[in-house]
């Protein structure tokens, strides 16, 4: 939310995160102050798990009650009751937590917030200044798993670099991996310009970091994601068939586009991403001929393409699976399989590989050399993908990975699928909480009636499909519709609108 209403939320993020510290043994825990890919004058906090999770859902409602309290006596009876419901002895450890922050104008105010919560129960904590958020992540895990990587900023580029240039080593490709990015004029464009090799030309463009207000203004994945065109810096001048890429303000997100030749505007989104990855891994699998039983798995919303769930069962004959909406979901389903893949349509997403992934690999005897390349290839992706969370960087050179070995252009990718006309919007309503939802949030409970009504009006057109699902911050709900042509999209969402109207 309003960044000026946050100075006592970060306070006592920095109290719960070093309670959450305490509870585990002094395990470091990270606090990242961000607000993603919302506007310059917000900001928000997220806390870190110790091996780059997200905070268990058991406290998160202890995080919303401590966050809303309204007087001292009652903020501190709500500290004991943490403290004694989750038998968190103070005496024993003191708690650890290492912070950061994105590039907004707020941020240092509310990283000392947060700071002095740490420091109001004796907790140590380490100030990293401004990171990406999934660099918070990739310093908090490794600093409780060595084996993960050097628990620096640094650590985090050699990890990657080294393995980006091994990957092109074993595959003999000469050709460095070429992309500009738009980096939101936030965080993630700076950090592109620490990445140094011969085997990666990256040109950063939105890369106004130094000018908090210009934070994803007309620019970075939300923007291109929501309003299907290019960002300021490109959309003058942009070079057909190119690959171009936008992050998000604390570059968790990533998309990715092109013009074609008749400079129209082609997305490549999240769901785009996950099926090229995806078929690029079951590719690898495909050409070792021992015994490898590994389960692959692709993880989707409600908010997904139907174009692309029905390309994933029918061409790359992977199971899909869907979840309610929100990362935590997704994550958690991913590690279901040994390769799980998710990524939001919003590009936000990750593939996790699991330890029998690792093992299986690490066992199997290669018949030949082909077979030793995949064999190392497949290995090295574990390192390539950030595997606590989704990562714009390491997401966007898994993609130019994935072309480079497949040798596909931007078009070939594109081609795979055709996505369906869809449109997304936002009605205002009385109560959201009237909105229940069931099936991953692809159907209606309540208000009763109201989904016969979608069923009847989505029947009536061709590969028609239609949800509502009640906002997760704003007492508003989203009507997502999609259909064979643009025409019939915006007919059908139009109708479900109407009919959510009557029924609030």
């Amino acid at each position: 939310m309003n960044a000026t209403k946050l100075d006592s939320v970060a306070f006592r993020v920095g109290l719960l995160a070093t309670l959450r510290s305490i509870k585990l043994q002094n395990q470091t825990i990270g606090v990242m102050i961000t607000a993603s890919h919302n506007p310059p004058e917000d900001n928000g906090v997220k806390i870190v798990e110790p091996m780059g999770e997200m905070l268990p859902q058991a406290w998160e409602p202890l995080a919303t009650k401590l966050a809303n309290v309204n007087s001292f006596d009652e903020f501190i009876e709500v500290l004991k009751e943490i403290v004694e419901s989750e038998k968190i002895d103070l005496s024993a450890n003191k708690g650890n937590v290492i912070l950061a922050r994105d590039t907004r104008e707020s941020g240092p105010a509310l990283l000392s917030a947060a700071i002095d919560g740490v420091l109001s129960l004796g907790g140590s904590y380490k100030d990293e200044g401004e990171l990406t958020t999934p660099q918070l992540h990739y310093l908090t895990r490794s600093s409780n798993d060595k084996s993960f990587g050097q628990a620096t900023e640094a650590g985090y580029y050699t990890k990657l670099v080294k393995t980006i240039e091994e990957i092109l080593k074993i595959w003999s490709i000469e050709k460095p991996l070429e992309i500009t990015v738009d980096g939101a004029n936030g965080v993630g464009a700076a950090k592109l310009e620490n990445i140094k090799s011969s085997k990666i030309q990256v040109t950063v463009i939105n890369d106004q970091c130094d000018q908090p207000h210009m934070l994803n203004v007309d620019c970075g994945a939300d923007y291109v994601k929501t309003n299907q065109k290019l960002p300021a810096g490109i959309s003058g001048n942009p070079v057909p068939l190119k690959l171009y890429s936008s992050f998000d303000g604390d570059a968790d997100r990533v998309v990715l586009y092109y013009v074609d030749k008749d400079l129209k505007f082609k997305l490549l989104d999240g769901d785009k991403i996950a099926t090229l990855l995806a078929g690029f891994i079951s590719g690898l699998l495909n050409q070792l001929k021992g015994d490898v039983d590994l389960k692959l798995g692709i993880v989707q919303t409600a908010y997904a393409n139907g174009s692309s769930t029905k390309f994933i069962e029918s061409t790359l004959n992977v199971p899909v699976a869907f979840t309610s909406t929100g990362v935590k979901h997704l994550h958690h389903k991913a590690q279901e399989y040994d390769i799980g893949v998710y990524f939001e349509a919003n590009g936000h997403g990750t593939v996790l590989f699991s330890e029998n992934y690792i093992t299986t690999l690490k066992n199997y005897k290669s018949l030949n050399d082909e077979e030793t390349k995949v064999q190392k290839t497949l290995l090295l992706l574990v390192d390539l993908i950030n595997q606590t969370v989704g990562d714009s960087i390491s997401d966007l050179f898994a993609v130019l990975i994935a072309l480079a070995v497949s040798k596909k252009t931007p078009t070939d990718w594109d081609s795979q699928y055709l996505d369906l006309p869809n449109k997304l919007t936002k009605l205002i309503v009385n109560d959201r909480f009237a909105f229940k939802t069931t099936n991953a949030e692809r159907q209606l409970l309540q208000p009763v009636g109201l989904q016969e009504k979608i069923d009847e009006t989505v029947a009536k057109f061709k590969n028609g499909r239609s949800f509502v699902r009640a906002s997760g911050t704003e007492n508003a709900v989203r009507v997502y519709a999609e259909a064979d042509t643009k025409e019939n999209c915006e007919l059908l969402n139009s109708e479900v609108s109407e009919w959510v109207k009557k029924f609030s």
